[in-house]
């Protein structure tokens, strides 16, 4: 067993606070016995487990798998785990693990026959941004695409947002707007995103041919480039005097749709 870390100075902790703070390209850190536990069954590669001296029953186990998976485990004084902790209750347990890297292609390949893609331009809010990413994964979608401008997929708000869907749904992250729009094009997909004026009413839209939704920036949507490639503009009726809809209640609204209409299941909430 390796000896405990007692000094907030330590070079191993010094970087797992750089990748803590996205300053370490290719890494990611994960925290929390339920991320851990789905990082774990996601296969992901990882090079490095932080906790506490004396862990829990649920985290001893799971260090006990990080232990076996050949993930270097290192015990931490609990005062200085709180030094790298991103959050107020850690749990006593970090892990740092390479980030995943899927292109446009992989995201087809997960549901060849009839694609539904998710497209997020600009989304800034980590909470958003992993809620529709576990909205995503919940409505069978073949995967999410992040434009250039989007909030950062795998900081840690982000990840816990997603409640572990980041590490089952592939991710193309970082894409321009020509990549994305040539990817559609040759895929032969629709592009559709929601407008306050859209002349079709999301419910009245086919979702059972292969689509990309795009889902635009909280406070000013969707690119002009993206909303004039778009082939419908699609409109979710909303009563006055509210004006919008949260980005994420918008996605959950749309996918769901679309599951009603490529597989006839009930709504379950």
């Amino acid at each position: 067993m390796e000896p405990i870390i007692t000094s907030p100075a330590n070079e191993r902790l010094k970087h797992a606070r750089r990748v803590r703070d996205g300053r370490e390209d290719g890494l990611i850190f994960i925290e929390g016995e339920r991320l851990v536990e789905e990082c774990l069954k996601s296969g992901l590669r990882m090079i490095a487990c932080y906790h506490a001296p004396e862990p829990g029953l649920v985290a001893g186990s799971l260090i006990e798998g990080l232990n076996k998976s050949g993930c270097p485990v290192f015990p931490v004084a609990e005062t200085v785990l709180e030094t790298i902790s991103n959050t107020v209750n850690s749990q006593g347990l970090i892990v740092i693990a390479k980030r995943p890297v899927f292109s446009l292609e992989d995201l087809s390949a997960n549901n060849p026959g009839e694609p539904l893609i998710v497209c997020l331009d600009k989304v800034q809010d980590p909470g958003n941004f992993g809620t529709i990413v576990r909205t995503a994964e919940a409505a069978g979608a073949s995967g999410v695409i992040a434009l250039k401008g989007c909030v950062d997929a795998w900081a840690p708000k982000t990840l816990r947002s997603s409640m572990g869907s980041a590490f089952r749904l592939p991710m193309a992250t970082e894409i321009s707007d020509e990549e994305f729009i040539r990817y559609a094009d040759n895929g032969s997909f629709r592009i559709v995103a929601t407008f306050a004026d859209g002349e079709t009413l999301y419910t009245d839209f086919d979702w059972r041919d292969p689509v990309v939704v795009v889902f635009g920036n909280e406070a000013h949507g969707i690119s002009r480039k993206l909303m004039e490639r778009c082939d419908a503009g699609l409109r979710i009726p909303i009563r006055e005097p509210v004006e919008s809809l949260n980005v994420s209640a918008a996605a959950a609204a749309i996918l769901f749709e679309a599951v009603r209409q490529r597989t006839g299941m009930e709504y379950r909430l």
